[in-house]
């Protein structure tokens, strides 16, 4: 019995006192790990996971599969091609791809060292491919260090392979042959392969960092912002030194907090995030809601342009600030005849624009939230006629046929038009004949309070002429 193997049982027998001639803690360490995951160390193969129908699709989509050309001369022109099999896995120890002579082939397939199986830690137990992911970091497992009987005539030597955008491990290289021990050349060998594919990988990165820049730098001017990929990395910033480093990214509308413990909230521009410096601990949503322009939300400093759907649901929540049920939303919105389903896909909309302000079960808004049309109701309610007349951009969503928002629209409208024409003096009542509204007593008394030269004068008699002629 080999060293190794003597080692081995009083591990697997629960023994946690390991003898003088335990083998690396490299090995151990995997033993242990492997023997808890329910490995069986009588285990024939390891098992399918892919079929030679599905594994076509997931290496496609794979980004080592650009790379395979590279890596497939870079291990064939160092390694015994008659006597070493050439595997490349992803990040789960699925095998992607396995080349290398038939005889060797042969002999793989019979221990399921093929494409489409798996070979992890917690399926196979100890052996290079598993124990590198696991680690993080090259290994060469010999013969008898592998748990599984099965594979005590293979060694292999295995690296991981790191995505510099991510920083996540996205596969491995693998060396495995039937010798009870590999050359060091060999395992320095898989070392440099994925040292390599970690290089071609960082050059595509900058060359997709160049571009993201140009088209996007344009966007920090200004306030404070901070432009980092989707993936998390700071491509631009200031201070310049925060470059390179890497940012929890939140969905869009989500809060951050920045290096020197800022908080910001991430724009998504599709290729990246723009990441805009805001005060206050709660979010801040400002809506526009009022005359014919878009009406459009501000969070957190961000404009955003809202749809008429997305206008009338924000509308419901400020009106009702305990929350809508789906059911009670769907009935202002459409009446007896409404959807909820509707409604629920317009919500999940909003929420792809606004994040975590819009809260479900029941609707609701979780923010600091500013409303012009409230404003407006504010302002009236205080007396304060001239502020709310310059506020008021015209009617609330007029093209909305939403019963609740016809009513707030109408009730607005007529407590500012009472007031006005009660206490308001020239200068408001010119005010409101800016929304449009040829209000037949509004431009009556505007002519009759303005003097004689105003050309304001002139104008309010004017519309009153035409609309009386229309009319």
């Amino acid at each position: 019995m080999t060293r190794s193997s003597k080692a081995r049982d009083p591990i697997a027998d629960g023994d946690r006192h390991a003898p003088d001639d335990a083998p690396r803690p490299v090995v151990t360490d995997s033993w242990r790990r492997s023997l808890a995951a329910g490995v069986d160390p009588g285990l024939a193969s390891a098992p399918l996971v892919f079929d030679a129908d599905t594994i076509t699709g997931v290496r496609r989509s794979h980004p080592l599969d650009r790379h395979l050309t590279m890596l497939r001369e870079a291990l064939r022109g160092m390694a015994d091609a008659s006597a070493h099999l050439m595997v490349i896995t992803d990040a789960d120890g699925h095998v992607l791809w396995s080349e290398g002579p038939r005889a060797v082939r042969r002999r793989a397939d019979g221990i399921g060292l093929a494409e489409g199986f798996r070979w992890a830690e917690e399926t196979v137990g100890t052996n290079g491919i598993g124990t590198a992911l696991s680690i993080g970091g090259p290994v060469c497992i010999q013969a008898t260090e592998h748990l599984a009987h099965v594979l005590h005539t293979w060694s292999c030597a295995a690296a991981p392979i790191t995505d510099p955008d991510t920083g996540q491990v996205i596969g491995c290289v693998d060396i495995s042959g039937t010798k009870s021990s590999l050359h060091p050349a060999v395992v320095a060998l898989a070392q440099a392969a994925a040292r390599l594919t970690e290089a071609q990988l960082t050059v595509e990165m900058h060359r997709r960092d160049e571009r993201l820049l140009a088209r996007h730098l344009h966007r920090l001017r200004g306030d404070s912002r901070v432009l980092v990929t989707t993936t998390g990395r700071v491509l631009a910033a200031d201070p310049d030194r925060w470059r390179d480093r890497r940012i929890v990214v939140p969905e869009a509308g989500r809060r951050v907090t920045l290096p020197d413990g800022r908080t910001a909230v991430a724009e998504d521009l599709g290729s990246a995030f723009l990441l805009r410096t805001v005060e206050g601990g709660r979010p801040s949503l400002k809506l526009r809601l009022l005359g014919d322009q878009q009406p459009c939300a501000v969070l957190d400093g961000r404009r955003i342009p809202l749809s008429l759907r997305h206008a009338e649901l924000l509308a419901l929540m400020v009106l009702h600030p305990r929350g809508l049920t789906c059911e009670q939303s769907s009935f202002h919105l459409y009446g007896d005849e409404g959807n909820p389903v509707t409604v629920r896909a317009e919500i999940h909309r909003l929420r792809g624009q606004l994040g975590d302000v819009v809260r479900a079960k029941p609707y609701r808004l979780d923010c600091d939230v500013e409303a012009d049309f409230l404003n407006v109701r504010r302002l009236l309610g205080s007396g304060n006629v001239a502020g709310a007349v310059r506020l008021y951009a015209g009617p609330l969503l007029p093209r909305s046929e939403s019963a609740a928002i016809k009513i707030e629209r109408d009730d607005l409208g007529t407590q500012l038009r009472r007031q006005l024409l009660h206490r308001g003096d020239p200068d408001d009542l010119w005010a409101y004949a800016q929304t449009g509204d040829d209000d037949l007593e509004i431009l009556g008394r505007l002519a009759a309070a303005l003097p004689p030269g105003d050309p304001r004068r002139v104008a309010a008699q004017l519309r009153e002429h035409r609309a009386l002629s229309d009319g």
